[in-house]
């Protein structure tokens, strides 16, 4: 039996050749195919060096199962989710590391629908039959292969989040970061009014700019200062394989994920009262303020991917959001993009016309908030049971659907640890006091210990 160590909790995703390399990816293409047992299944890639090569391997081990393949090309991972669902296929598969440095590669898998699949819906079953070389009889005939242009079903799917003609002549600075987000900007570009400053645009494996990960800090840096050079209306960046994007007000500010889904969810609730919006447990108050403002019924799912997607699908809701910046359309079946929200601000901005730190601003005032700070310790339950100790007997409520949740009158916090790396992670949040939320910030990092994730 042969070990593979680069399956985690949502994905596959390890150092190649290290831990990733062409015979694995053959048989999790051999495994994918004895699982999930489909007829058609798209297959994508991303931009990295090691991509053509692990998806050949892989689409070998879909149709050496008999199982055909769209073979959609280079693209994001919203590109595999929107093949599956649009076309109506049994899965789809793309080849990614996202935001990992340029030695790594990965996959992401979904079924039909473009439902996930991760560690407790079948991903930990695919690792085994792969480990164990267990793919099932022989099959009567190989799978075919089939090349399809999906991008513009995609660009048609996109634009119709936004009426166009209502847009205003925005300048806009995006940040591809030398990931899969420039070729869809250049195909939106001809349909839309805005000027768009272009900043480490061309595809580039190597990413000789960084990794394209805008959660970290210095990475910000160039997109800031080329929005105030510009004097442009926004910034957006990416990561590599544009399933999340990042908005920066035209005073340079980076705007949390969290303040973007109070404005989304707002904007969902005006089109269509009454509907459900789900989001996360880290920082719940400025959502839950817009919800009822909105007439919209809020429901709290566990981090995560997996979990809202199947959350969404339980009670039908029409919006979902995580303050990590990934966003979820029931229109696009339930999953992620990284572009529809960019478009959706861009509309809310003409529409109302009003910047976006005006959009933000008084929402960030409201609730203030610490973002996600990580910190690396040795005994992540024992610190949680520390902290536990000290804060519920005194809290209002207490909430554990995804870590540990308190709330007091006029603050709260979330402690997790992550999902996917050796953090615990905290969020803090206030109302309208931005003093007591750095304070209390202060005095659990104290209480955690440990050094900076």
């Amino acid at each position: 039996m042969k070990k593979i160590t680069c399956f985690k909790a949502y994905d596959v995703r390890g150092r190649v050749p290290e831990e990733l390399d062409e015979d694995i990816a053959y048989r999790i293409g051999r495994a994918y195919a004895a699982f999930v047992k489909p007829r058609t299944v798209a297959v994508g890639r991303d931009i990295r060096a090691s991509s053509p090569a692990l998806t050949v391997a892989l689409v070998k081990g879909l149709t050496d199962s008999g199982v055909d393949v769209l073979d959609i090309g280079i693209g994001g991972t919203e590109l595999a989710y929107f093949a599956t669902f649009s076309r109506e296929l049994d899965g789809g598969i793309m080849v990614t590391a996202s935001h990992n440095p340029p030695n790594y590669n990965g996959m992401k898998f979904v079924r039909e629908g473009a439902r996930p699949i991760s560690a407790d819906t079948g991903l930990q079953d695919i690792r085994a039959l792969a480990e164990r070389d267990e793919f099932g009889p022989p099959v009567a005939a190989l799978g075919k292969v089939r090349q399809v242009d999906i991008i513009p079903e995609y660009i048609e799917h996109l634009l119709s989040y936004v009426d166009v003609k209502t847009l205003a002549p925005l300048k806009i600075v995006v940040n591809a970061g030398n990931g899969g987000a420039g070729p869809i900007v250049d195909r939106l570009e001809p349909h839309l009014p805005f000027k768009f400053i272009k900043l480490f645009h061309e595809p580039d494996g190597s990413f000789p700019n960084g990794v394209p990960n805008p959660m970290i800090e210095e990475n910000r840096k160039v997109t800031i200062e080329r929005l105030l050079a510009e004097r442009a209306d926004l910034a957006i960046a990416w990561d590599g394989d544009y399933d999340r994007c990042f908005l920066f007000d035209e005073l340079g500010q980076f705007i949390e994920g969290y303040y973007i889904v109070g404005l989304l969810a707002q904007t969902f609730l005006a089109r269509q009262p009454g509907q459900s919006i789900v989001h996360d447990p880290r920082l719940t108050w400025n959502t839950l303020d817009l919800v009822a403002q909105g007439g919209g019924k809020a429901v709290q799912s566990k981090s995560g991917h997996a979990f809202i997607k199947q959350k969404m699908r339980e009670v039908d809701a029409v919006y979902g959001g995580e303050m990590s910046a990934h966003h979820y359309f029931r229109q696009f079946s339930y999953a992620d993009s990284g572009m529809i929200p960019w478009l959706l601000i861009t509309a809310i901005m003409s529409q109302r016309k009003a910047s976006l730190s005006t959009l933000v601003g008084e929402r960030m005032r409201a609730f203030p908030a610490s973002g996600e700070i990580n910190r690396k310790v040795k005994d992540a339950p024992a610190v949680i049971a520390r902290v536990e100790a000290e804060y519920t007997p005194r809290a209002i409520a207490v909430d554990r659907t995804d870590g540990l949740s308190c709330e007091f009158a006029t603050w709260r916090f979330n402690l997790r640890s992550s999902n996917t790396e050796p953090l615990l992670r905290l969020n803090v949040e206030s109302r309208g006091d931005e003093t007591l939320m750095r304070a209390k910030t202060a005095e659990l990092l104290a209480l955690l210990g440990g050094e900076p994730g």
